[in-house]
């Protein structure tokens, strides 16, 4: 008898202990949904305009040209280029992926299977991904986002013959980057194999985009002007061109999104090979951690604990805090502590619009890839780097601010833009060039910020 009570008595315990971790459960899943930001019909409706335009205007960013033609390279496939017409008509690298990412939420995963492939193909033809298809992109390449364009492709279609064909061809890529753009501290560098001929061309072109005074205090030699060159070139592979990260010294620098990437790669590579059940997919965690152990070694300053790019030469530190620290966060790669101070420091990026690519300061140049310009891939890297580590509600935030931006000038334009102002909330930033209208990755971290608000 007394037994029995006993049983029954434990039976209730349990019951009760059962239904106290669900409600707590279901309080920490409401809490957690709650912290997003809510939106107002008319942003909604507003919200609506800019998805309709976007899923209308796809088809007008495809192109297909299988020959190669003059200085076009010919692609095996239809690829998509970042805007409809005017500038930019060629297939562009890290813009590729931030463009399938919209492609792939709007329902055509086959077109951003389609860029996959071309750049696979343009990686076996070349040994590495160029800038684009385009003859003059050859001597340099872009920030590598290959293996998370694939990733996201193979988790809608879990095709696993087409991940196991082109492993190959995604490892030919990261040895291009172990090889031709390692250091001797072990990271990573942006880097080019531009003869001096070109990269003194380089240099006058772009003291035409920055001013005519340019550098002309530390340059006055000609293999002066080609070793300017050559920092500049390997600034246009790392994407933020130009910037003040590196200070004209792109060479002697080791970026933090850049290694950031590449560490992604690895632990993709270790997932991929899992996938297809692979034995090598045991080699590459190791590698992962000692990369991560190298950024935290190189890239992470003690003192007030925050990423930035190291200069391996001169051995010390940037002088600029960048938005290039979201892509650490997008990786994985901080603790849950290190991304608490990057989270308490997020005033020095974040303004009424959105995320600056680099905290503001004095400069030398109005550089576009700096305060008060906002870029979608940095709104995008934002959001997912903060939500990784649960901050749902400055996510959130950043990304309401990036889809209200859009949205009203949008109205005002009847057009997306390839960069905004975070500060004035308009189109009218730091320009290098004449600043085009642009799907691309606009539309691509558009639709991202869009569902994710809604969703």
């Amino acid at each position: 008898m007394c037994k029995s009570i006993k049983t029954k008595e434990m039976k209730i315990t349990k019951f009760v202990l059962l239904s106290f971790c669900l409600c707590l459960i279901l309080i920490a899943c409401k809490s957690k949904t709650s912290t997003k930001t809510s939106l107002s019909s008319d942003e909604k409706a507003s919200i609506e305009l800019v998805r309709n335009f976007i899923k209308s205007n796809w088809k007008n960013t495809i192109r297909t040209h299988k020959a190669d033609s003059c200085s076009l390279i010919g692609l095996p496939l239809p690829y998509s280029v970042p805007s409809i017409s005017g500038m930019f008509q060629e297939m562009y690298y890290w813009d590729t992926y931030f463009t399938n990412v919209g492609l792939i939420s709007d329902g055509n995963v086959e077109q951003a299977r389609n860029n996959c492939d071309n750049m696979l193909f343009l990686v076996n033809k070349y040994g590495f991904m160029p800038n684009g298809n385009r003859i003059w992109y050859l001597e340099r390449s872009q920030p590598p986002y290959l293996s998370m364009m694939i990733r996201d492709v193979y988790e809608k279609t879990k095709d696993k013959n087409w991940l196991k064909k082109i492993l190959p061809t995604l490892e030919k890529e990261y040895n291009f980057w172990m090889t031709q753009r390692i250091t001797p501290i072990g990271l990573n560098r942006f880097y080019n194999s531009s003869p001096d001929s070109i990269n003194e061309g380089t240099y006058f072109g772009i003291k035409k985009r920055l001013g005519e005074n340019y550098d002309t205090t530390i340059v006055r030699t000609q293999a002066e002007q080609i070793a300017l060159g050559s920092h500049i070139t390997s600034e246009l592979e790392s994407g933020w061109d130009m910037n003040p990260r590196f200070d004209s010294r792109c060479n002697d620098f080791c970026p933090l999104d850049l290694n950031a990437n590449l560490y992604q790669y690895e632990t993709n590579f270790e997932y991929f090979y899992e996938q297809i059940n692979s034995d090598a997919s045991k080699q590459w965690k190791p590698i992962a951690e000692k990369r991560k152990e190298l950024i935290n070694k190189y890239l992470f300053n003690p003192n007030d604990g925050l990423f930035y790019d190291y200069d391996y030469v001169n051995q010390q530190f940037s002088s600029v805090y960048s938005a290039a620290v979201f892509n650490a966060l997008w990786a994985n790669i901080l603790t849950d502590k290190q991304a608490k101070t990057v989270v308490e420091n997020l005033s020095k990026l974040e303004f009424k619009f959105g995320i600056a690519a680099c905290e503001p300061g004095e400069r030398k140049y109005a550089y576009q890839w700096d305060y008060p310009n906002g870029w979608a891939c940095i709104q995008f890297l934002a959001v997912k780097g903060l939500d990784n580590y649960d901050y749902e509600a400055d996510a959130s935030r950043i990304a309401h601010k990036y889809v209200t931006l859009v949205s009203s000038n949008y109205k005002k334009t009847n057009n997306l833009w390839e960069k905004y102002n975070i500060i004035d909330g308009n189109i009218n930033g730091h320009n290098e060039y004449e600043m085009p209208t642009m799907m691309g990755w606009t539309a691509g971290t558009f639709v991202f910020m869009t569902d994710y608000l809604l969703n």
